[in-house]
């Protein structure tokens, strides 16, 4: 089943070369997303997760965009079923929208 989300990319990263004479090429998005609690305890925030997406020409069509990171953008992903009552989450495609909100600084009183 597809469908689509709005995620706050914080970055991209591209990879590529060659590993035991096999070439390799992808492109990472590191999106945004909830911390999820555990039996050890609480937890508050958020994090960032990999998602691999195409190869690393990829990164060429997001490279503007470095010195406005964390920005959002608008993601399809796939989702299937996975072992025992989990699921996969696969990235699609992505297109940025906006920049994200950045917190701002107050000034000391």
């Amino acid at each position: 089943m597809e469908f689509q989300s709005e995620v706050i990319v914080h970055a991209v990263k591209e990879s590529a070369g060659e590993y035991e004479g096999r070439a390799f090429s992808s492109c990472t998005f590191h999106c945004e997303v909830d911390l999820k609690e555990n039996g050890a305890g609480r937890s508050i925030g958020r994090v960032t997760r990999p998602f691999k997406l195409g190869d690393a020409k990829e990164f060429d069509k997001w490279a503007h965009l470095g010195g406005s990171l964390p920005v959002k953008a608008k993601a399809t992903f796939e989702m299937e079923a996975a072992r025992e009552d989990g699921a996969k989450l696969t990235l699609k495609a992505i297109v940025p929208v906006e920049r994200a909100h950045q917190p701002t600084a107050k000034a000391a009183a």
